[in-house]
Order: structure tokens, then C-alpha cells, then sequence
């Protein structure tokens, strides 16, 4: 572009935007079959993105990234509506009916950047959800939707324009096509709130001499001020269009300067306004970074300076098919695929990019820092945004560890930054901000599980040390890195609970679930140590893992909160939520032993603790597994067994401790039929909070008959079986970090009805217990499963 053009058109005339008009719903423009995603060859076809998108997170629907991408485009509804403490948000509700805009970060705490097209009179405000004619949000209908794993496209009724969207890892295509008309506008809607992202403290768009648009957010999540105060989020862009305007200017709220090109502060915008021909396509391609808007160009060059968005959309489409590739299943059954490869889409999805190509990364401090490069001046590892890891040893960092432990091991490196940056790991990350959530840290077990699976490609003695200091030290932790009451558990072996305390309840009401997590958390970097050889830590970390005895009452069999005199607390009722657990009560987290289920097994008694669980199944079933037909994330605190939350988890996989594996056989396959659908209201049951991919995870690891209870930190992690849904499974090989040859599971006689297992075979020997270890799995093999009707609980 002319660096002169902006000159030419600018008119300075500032003016107040106007009502929307009524407006004319132009003819419906054809939107384009699926290219390689409805190929008989892609898996993209089995994802369905839309799946459980009723009350889900911000970070949730992203359909236009790139895996594990920091560029995210994706269709907002509701903006930041209802979100009152700090992640409800949606942003994208399958119930809703307009569209405001397009926001491309998508990430827990972290959000904004949007981008709007329009037709007619210029308005710059988005409206309500239920008023969208107050505002430039168009209605949409989900038939003219076109959605799956790193494309998204629709029609926006009130306009006739078609809004197409794609990604490279940090570029942002979107791609509107217009109707004829003179007053075709682009909005940038830089300065307002979306999702996680919290109230903005300050923003800037400028439309500069070459033609480009650029700017920040900077904005204030609401966890981020709870472990952080004073810490900010600022997400920097530069886009670049194909076509000039014929005019442009800049707004806050309803306020507009005809001409003007830029802006700054709260609410700030710009637009664009062109003269478009009937079928006309506009393409903007927007460079993203946490860092800078010098880097969020850099980023635009190195990775789309040349590309179009067809080539953009081509290669997301084979990033993403090559990535779902890496685990293949065969079955019958339409939708168990489409549960299987949108839950692996879910799980890739999640934890994004937070580094530039340069290897530029924000900072715990809020500076710039730098990841060091290679000899070819690339980063050794990228760094990335991440929501708490509590819960993901029951799903995420298993299916890490099974298909994609490169990605882990970057993980690992990036969490190592901040604890460098800032001496504490932290659960959470937003910008390497902590943002815990949930007031513990369970990164020291992730690191350990990551070790002890083999994936070692990272600085042992810094990853060991974080560990160890995560466990055992109280002394001036920051409120950000959780476990505020670590220091007393190190020192007592328990947790003492109060009802009442000072600070954030994190520091004193979960004293149970503490308990407990903490002697989990505690046995992993054990079995860490004891590989190290470092005996007395492995002594004193194994002393600590035993914890959860202290609070086991024997007369009722049950995990209950105790004072830190050592008396059980009074007035217990087992069902109460929040009173010493963290999102659940007593007869869930009585079952949260996962690193000596045997233990646990023994001190309930084997019949008695068969009987219990089973009948926790029986009820929770007709409840949906959950919080039945009711859409909240909390819906199923309250209930003996709640999917929709991580305590409860693993527990579906405790008989095979039990000499019942029959019944984890019957109940994880009726979770994985009841709980899981392929809707958008019932997909992760009713509603429920889906962590960057953790139910989704599941899905993928329990449907293929491989879970472990103890997230893989055993010293020779194992992995328990049960009941496939599929008739062939396919784990390729990763040859840089195991052994490398695929593994395969064969499923003989499997059906809806024949749900038992009858036999494993490994390689031609016999299994007679219901386990492998996770080294047969990385080996390459194969296992053949014989099912039947009938229960069979000996092999």
C-alpha cells in the first residue's frame, strides 16, 4: 500500500454513529464444502467443535486455531456476559442466536482483539445479547454454521456477509465476503472486555502510514488480581488487509472521528469502510504476541507474510489431521468417533502458544524474556498459557505421555521459565501470571510424572528442585503459588481445618482435599527422589504421601476434615460441599488415594468398599454421572460421583484394585455412553467445566480401555484396562522419546452388549491382572481383548 493513502481520506470530522437501521437480509451466499475435512481420509470430519458448547468456558470454542496455537479466531456471542467471578464466560453459547464479533486470544484469563464486519450505517458498539439490533451483532442460524478443527465459517444474516476464519500458531486469518455495498465496514474492536480477560486498564489502535492495524489490550482477569495484584494482561496485534478503504476512522463506544486513526485507552476502536462488489472477499491477516507489536509483526512475516487464506486454512487442515492421526480407532459406531476425535481436538486445543517465532516470552514480572536458541537461531522451546494442571493426570498428561510427549516436554520447559522468572512454579499461568484458581499446585507431580515416564529431555536439577521446594517449603510462598498451607501439612502430616479464616478461602477451607492432594503430590516427587537417588528426600516425601491417614475415620469409613488438635470436626455430614473439600464433599474425595489404592482398599475392607462404590454408581448414574440436566459447572458437587468436576475422576478405575474389574469395566463404559454426547447442550454432560480438554482427554484414554490411577507417578508407571469401545486402536510410536513402534489393541467380540472383558493378550502372553506397564505401551505391540456378556473378574 501507498504510504500516502491514509492522508488523502482522512476528514477529521469527529460525529455520534447512529442507530442500527432497519436492515435487508441480502441472499444467502453458498457457503464452501469442507476441502480435506470431509475427505474420507481426514479425522477432521469426526470433529464437531459445537459439542457441549452450552455454559462453556472462554478458552473452549476456538474453532479456527491451530493446535496447541496462540492464535485463536472464533465466533463470540456473549462477549464477557454473566461472568461474575471470573471464568463463567462463554463467549460462544450454543443456546445464543447473534454473533458480536470475532476475538482472536482465547485462553484461560486471557482474551480480546476483536474484529467485525458490516454493511450500512456504521455502528461501533456490539448491543445485547437480547437486543442484537441495538448494536452491529448480527443473528446467525446454525445451519448456515460450517465448523471444525481450525476453520470456522458463517452467515451473518442482518448483513449477508459471510465470515470465514483459520490460523497458522500465532497469525489470525479471517476472510469476510461481502455483499454489493458502499458502506461495507471492518470494525476493530480493540478496547472492550471479552471472555476471562477481566475489565481493560488501557488500549491503543492506530492505523499506520503503510496501511497496517495495529495496537494492544491491556486488561485486569480477575485471577490474575487475586494471586497477582497489580499484574496485567496485554496481547499486542498487527493485521494487515488486501484491499484499501475508501474511508476510516476511529471510536470509542458511540463516540466516532470520521478520518481519525487512532485511538487509545478504555473501549478504543478504528474502522475501515469500502465500496465492495456483490461476492467480494476482504482477507486480514493479524499477527499476534504477549510480548510486543514489533513481535506480533515478526510473527505475521516469518510464518504468513506470503500465505493465503485457502493455504492458511490447508495447512491448519493437515496440522490438525496429522495431530488426531497419532491415535486411530476403528468402530462402527458413527458417534463414538465424533466423541473420541473432539475429545482429542479438545485436548490439543488448550494451553497455547505464549512465546514468539524470536522466542520472546512475557514474563512473571511483567518484562520480556528471552528462551534461549539454537545454532539455526530458533528457540530451544516455546512457552505457553496454561489453566491450573489439577485434575490433568487423569487425562491430559496421560495422553501426553501416550501420543504427543514432545508437547509435554515443552510444557515441562515452560513452566521451568516461570519458576526461574519468579522462584515458585505456578499451577496456572496467564502470561506467566499465576492464576491458580484453585489454590493448590500440582506441577511438581506433573514434572515427576513426566520424568518417571521417560520424557527426560529437560534440566533435571532445576525440574527436581522446583519439585521439591513446590512439596516441602511454606517459607514467604507467594498466595500465586497455591499450597498456602504446605507448611503445615510438612510439619504435621495433615491439614488442621477452620470454618472461619482471614484471606482467600484457598488458604484455609479445603483442609481435607488439601490433605489428600498434597500426600499425592507428595508420593510422586518420592519415586523421583528414590530414582535420583536422593534417599532422604524420598523418605521424608514418602512419610508425608501417607498424610491421608490422619484424616481417615475408621468408624465411618470416610474421609473427615479434623482440627489441628486432632479431633474430627463436629457436625459432619458427608454430602456438604466446600466444608473442607474443594468443589466436592466427603464421599467423593473419600475415594482421592490414588497413589495407594490398595491402602485405601484395605482400610474400608475389600466387600465393603465393592458394595459402596458400586451403589455410588447405581445412584449417580440416574443423575447423569453428574449434576443431571442442569447447566452449571457446579451442578454436581453436592452428588456422591460428579464427571463434571476432576475429584472424582480416577474413580470409576479403583475396582481393578478391588478384584472387581468387572466393574470398572461397566461403569466407565456406561460414563463414556451417558455422560459423553455429541450435542451442544449434552456433550461434557449438562454444561460442566471442561478444563482446556480435561473431560475430553478422558474420553480419549478410558474409551480405548488405558487408564492409570496414579497419573503415572509410580516408579514403573503402569497403566490399568478395561472395557475399548472400538474394534482396533492404533498408538503410533514416537522413536525420539521411547522405543518408538506403534501399539495396537485388537477388540475380539465387542458389541454393545458384550461390555466384559474375557481376556488380555500382550504380544501373545496372557495378562492375569488387568494392568500394563506403560513401557509395553511405548515399546510398540499389540493387545488383543476378548469381551462377552459375562462378568469375569479373574484372567
Amino acid at each position: 500500500m501507498k504510504k500516502n493513502w491514509i492522508t488523502v481520506l482522512k476528514t477529521g470530522r469527529k460525529v455520534k454513529s447512529a442507530c442500527k437501521p432497519v436492515r435487508i437480509l441480502i441472499a444467502l451466499i453458498t457457503l464452501p464444502g469442507l476441502l480435506l475435512a470431509q475427505s474420507t481420509s481426514s479425522l477432521l470430519q469426526y470433529v464437531n467443535p459445537n459439542i457441549g458448547t452450552a455454559h462453556c468456558r472462554w478458552f473452549h470454542y476456538a474453532p479456527g486455531a491451530f493446535p496447541f496455537g496462540m492464535a485463536k479466531p472464533a465466533p463470540s456471542t456473549n462477549g464477557s456476559l454473566g461472568n461474575a467471578s471470573g471464568w463463567e464466560a462463554t463467549g460462544y453459547d450454543y443456546r445464543n442466536e447473534s454473533i458480536e464479533g470475532f476475538p482472536n486470544f482465547h485462553e484461560f484469563q486471557v482474551g480480546g482483539i476483536v474484529f467485525a464486519p458490516i454493511t450500512g450505517q456504521l455502528q461501533t458498539i456490539p448491543g445485547r445479547l437480547e437486543k442484537p439490533d441495538e448494536g452491529y451483532r448480527s443473528k446467525f442460524d446454525r445451519k448456515d454454521e460450517i465448523t471444525t478443527a481450525g476453520y470456522y465459517a458463517v452467515l451473518l444474516k442482518d448483513y449477508g456477509i459471510k465470515a470465514e476464519v483459520t490460523a497458522t500458531p500465532r497469525v489470525a486469518f479471517h476472510r469476510y465476503t461481502f455483499p454489493e455495498n458502499k458502506q461495507s465496514h471492518i470494525l476493530f474492536d480493540i478496547g472492550n472486555k471479552q471472555g476471562e480477560s477481566g475489565e481493560v486498564k488501557d488500549a491503543k489502535v492506530v492505523l499506520t502510514t503503510d496501511g497496517r492495524i495495529e495496537g494492544f489490550v491491556t486488561t485486569l482477569p480477575r485471577y490474575v488480581q487475586k494471586y497477582q495484584p497489580g499484574a496485567v494482561i496485554t496481547m499486542f496485534f498487527s493485521a494487515v488487509l488486501d484491499k484499501k478503504p475508501t474511508s476510516f476512522g476511529v471510536f470509542t463506544g458511540k463516540e466516532v472521528i470520521v478520518g481519525g486513526n487512532e485511538r487509545s485507552g478504555k473501549g478504543a476502536g478504528l474502522y475501515l469502510t469500502f465500496d465492495t462488489k456483490e461476492g467480494e472477499s476482504i482477507t486480514i491477516k493479524a499477527g499476534l504476541s504477549y510480548t510486543s507489536v514489533g513481535n506480533a509483526r515478526l510473527n505475521l512475516t516469518a510464518e504468513a507474510e506470503q500465505l493465503k487464506f485457502d493455504d492458511a486454512r490447508k495447512k491448519s487442515a493437515v496440522a490438525w489431521n496429522n495431530y488426531l492421526s497419532r491415535i486411530q480407532i476403528e468402530t462402527p459406531i458413527y458417534n463414538d468417533k465424533v466423541k473420541f476425535y473432539t475429545g482429542l481436538y479438545h485436548a490439543l486445543l488448550g494451553r497455547g502458544l505464549a512465546s514468539d517465532v524470536n522466542g520472546a516470552y512475557p514474563k512473571n514480572d511483567g518484562s520480556v524474556g528471552q528462551i534461549p536458541l539454537d545454532r539455526n537461531r530458533k528457540p530451544l522451546h516455546h512457552h505457553y498459557n496454561t489453566d491450573a494442571i489439577w485434575g490433568a493426570f487423569w487425562n491430559l498428561s496421560q495422553l501426553w505421555v501416550l501420543a504427543y510427549p514432545e508437547y509435554y516436554s515443552d510444557w515441562v520447559k515452560s513452566q521451568l521459565l516461570v519458576y526461574k522468572d519468579a522462584g515458585w512454579l505456578g499451577d496456572g499461568i496467564a502470561n506467566s501470571k499465576f492464576v491458580s484458581g484453585v489454590g493448590t499446585n500440582f506441577v511438581s507431580l506433573a514434572i515427576a510424572n513426566a520424568y518417571l515416564s521417560g520424557i527426560r529431555d529437560f534440566d533435571i536439577a532445576l525440574g527436581y528442585e522446583a519439585a521439591l521446594k513446590n512439596e516441602l517449603d511454606g517459607k514467604d510462598r507467594p498466595f500465586g503459588a497455591g499450597k498456602s498451607d504446605v507448611a503445615q501439612f510438612v510439619k504435621k502430616g495433615y491439614v488442621g481445618h477452620l470454618d472461619k479464616g482471614n484471606g482467600g478461602s484457598e488458604t484455609w477451607q479445603f483442609s481435607a482435599s488439601h490433605t489428600l492432594e498434597y500426600s499425592f503430590s507428595s508420593y510422586a516427587v518420592a519415586q523421583w527422589a528414590k530414582l535420583l537417588g536422593k534417599e532422604k528426600d524420598y523418605q521424608q516425601l514418602m512419610q508425608l504421601s501417607r498424610g491421608w491417614q490422619h484424616l481417615f475415620n475408621p468408624k465411618l469409613k470416610l474421609i473427615q476434615p479434623k482440627l489441628e488438635s486432632g479431633a474430627f470436626i463436629a457436625n459432619f455430614k458427608p454430602a456438604q460441599p466446600w466444608r473442607g473439600f474443594q468443589e466436592g464433599n466427603a464421599w467423593q474425595y473419600s475415594f482421592y488415594v490414588p497413589h495407594d489404592p490398595l491402602g485405601l482398599v484395605a482400610r474400608i475392607g475389600r466387600d465393603t468398599f465393592n458394595l459402596r462404590l458400586d451403589s455410588v454408581f447405581s445412584t449417580a448414574q440416574k443423575n447423569a454421572f453428574g449434576g443431571g440436566k442442569v447447566i452449571d459447572a457446579f451442578a454436581g458437587v453436592e452428588s456422591l460421583y460428579n464427571h463434571g468436576n476432576q475429584p472424582s475422576l480416577h474413580t470409576s478405575w479403583l475396582f481393578n484394585f478391588s478384584q472387581k474389574p468387572s466393574l470398572t469395566q461397566k461403569w466407565v463404559r456406561a460414563i463414556c455412553n451417558e455422560f459423553y454426547g455429541v450435542e451442544g447442550i449434552h456433550g461434557y454432560g449438562y454444561g460442566q467445566d471442561e478444563d482446556q480438554g480435561q473431560l475430553g482427554a478422558w474420553f480419549v484414554i478410558s474409551s480405548m480401555g488405558l487408564f492409570d490411577v496414579a497419573g503415572l507417578t509410580d516408579s514403573k508407571p503402569q497403566l490399568g484396562l478395561g472395557s475399548p469401545l472400538f474394534t482396533k486402536i492404533k498408538i503410533k510410536g514416537n522413536k525420539k522419546y521411547y522405543d518408538g513402534n506403534d501399539f495396537e489393541i485388537e477388540v475380539k467380540n465387542n458389541s454393545a452388549e458384550n461390555i466384559y472383558v474375557q481376556s488380555f493378550t500382550l504380544n501373545g502372553k496372557t495378562l492375569h491382572q488387568p494392568f500394563i506397564q506403560l513401557s509395553a505401551v511405548q515399546k510398540g505391540g499389540k493387545l488383543i481383548v476378548k469381551m462377552g456378556k459375562e462378568p469375569r473378574d479373574q484372567y
